[in-house]
């Protein structure tokens, strides 16, 4: 008599339950399946932009036979971004960390040091097959909105070291008010971003960079550093002094004539 497989084989409650072997198995599968749909989803969104891509393209593009496997595997769009945006930010927060246990064993460190934990973690993506920058870029401009992309809520840069670099970078710039120096990290990260897609993109051409890559990251550090420590304008100043997010630029244009 035959010998039923291991995952067929009934329990001995006389139900149906997998084996722990054939539960791996499927889990397995799944899991691989799940990866696949994430680095498909990833690389359409970056090329078409993520509103434009049905779902169900996604899973033909990964040569799912059930057009339906993302929602059964995801759900819904906005999960399925958060899940690629979560996968690819475990790889960042990794090399992120380890740059920030190195910075605090040399002591106290500067605003282009802080900065540089947000440029080179992202550069990590570089890679040729890699399509998070892309995607990331897509993602900004489709969702240029504050309420998804407040540095605070940690949405575009997802990690946990991020917040503690953030607050470091307040103290270093206690000069600036809170919605100051959110705005300005938010040039920063969504600057990063958009610059390092564009330099993947050119990478992915075949044309040439008009710097190494070591040399544009390092600049891109400075230039950044400079933006964040860049003294304020006469509008700034007062918003700096009194935020109020209800004033209009008309408001602040003869609120900073009235102060000269």
């Amino acid at each position: 008599m035959p010998t039923a497989p291991a995952d067929k084989i009934p329990s001995s409650d006389g139900g149906n339950t997998r084996s722990a072997a054939g539960k791996e198995r499927v889990n397995s599968r799944g899991d691989a399946t799940r990866l696949l749909l994430l680095i498909t989803a990833e690389q359409l969104f970056a090329e078409r932009g993520i509103a434009a891509v049905p779902l169900r393209d996604i899973g033909i593009a990964a040569g799912q036979k059930n057009h339906a496997v993302v929602q059964y595997h995801f759900g819904d769009r906005e999960t399925l971004v958060s899940e690629i945006i979560a996968y690819r930010a475990h790889t960042s927060e990794e090399r992120r960390v380890e740059m920030f246990a190195d910075l605090m064993v040399r002591g106290q460190p500067q605003v282009s040091d802080l900065v540089r934990l947000f440029v080179f973690p992202l550069a990590s993506h570089l890679d040729e097959d890699n399509h998070y920058l892309a995607f990331m870029s897509r993602y900004i401009l489709e969702n240029g909105g504050y309420s998804r992309l407040s540095v605070s809520s940690n949405t575009v840069i997802p990690s946990a070291t991020a917040s503690t670099v953030l607050g470091l970078l307040g103290r270093l710039l206690a000069n600036l008010s809170e919605e100051v120096l959110e705005e300005r990290c938010m040039h920063m990260l969504t600057g990063t971003v958009h610059t390092l897609a564009r330099y993947q993109a050119v990478l992915a051409s075949g044309e040439k960079l008009p710097l190494p890559m070591d040399v544009l990251l390092e600049d891109l550090v400075q230039f950044f550093t400079s933006g964040l420590e860049a003294s304020l304008g006469p509008a700034t100043a007062i918003a700096n002094a009194a935020p109020d997010r209800g004033r209009s630029p008309s408001q602040l244009k003869r609120n900073t004539i009235s102060a000269k």
